[in-house]
């Protein structure tokens, strides 16, 4: 019984420390986010799915910048257009450390995060809808919980929007994102170039 809670108390402190090594100045973090808002059954209700791959590197411990592309397509029920969206930008994630600011670290691999994001993008809308291309940003907090040690499930709420030069100006909503990030030491991302040259 000894060795089996020993056991339990190694493999929980491994998985934590895991979680802090991926994180560190160097490594790499690839994944991205499927965006989902706007779902509803009642008049005016619609979908909205956005696609956000994002690439990273962290110049600090917790601390990582990168880029991301936005595809996305959504439809409202109470009309027959289709919108379209796009964007293409920079982004920053810090995450927190399990100690700061009285965050505990939930159920002892994951971390809580922030990200922010600016670029250019916008949206279309079929058949002669409003349009706009501008300035795309967003900001919010997010949870990564780590499945294996390389790899994260994320969860991420975010104000998102466009202030745009066509027919409209600002358009901004809160979405929810899941998606998923595969984090790589240096030396394992330099292994995967050189596999795919």
């Amino acid at each position: 019984m000894k060795k089996l809670i020993l056991t339990g108390i190694l493999a929980v402190a491994g998985l934590t420390a895991t979680a802090n090594a991926q994180i560190q100045k160097g490594n790499w973090m690839v994944g991205s986010s499927l965006a989902t808002s706007n779902f509803g059954l009642n008049t005016g209700g619609g979908y909205q799915i956005n696609l956000q791959p994002k690439g990273a590197y962290f110049i600090e411990d917790n601390l990582a910048v990168g880029g991301y592309v936005n595809l996305g397509i959504g439809k409202s029920s109470n009309t027959s257009n289709t919108r379209f969206d796009y964007g293409v930008g920079a982004l920053g994630r810090y995450y927190l450390s399990p100690g700061e600011q009285g965050v505990n670290n939930l159920l002892h691999h994951g971390r809580w995060f922030f990200e922010g994001n600016l670029g250019v993008g916008g949206y279309s809308i079929s058949k002669g809808g409003n349009s706009t291309t501008g300035l795309d940003f967003g900001a919010g907090p997010g949870y990564s919980y780590f499945i294996t040690p390389n790899i994260g499930l994320e969860g991420l709420v975010k104000y998102a929007g466009v202030t745009g030069f066509g027919n409209q100006g600002l358009t901004s909503n809160i979405t929810f994102n899941l998606g998923f990030s595969i984090y790589l030491p240096t030396s394992k991302a330099k292994q995967v170039v050189n596999e795919v040259k």
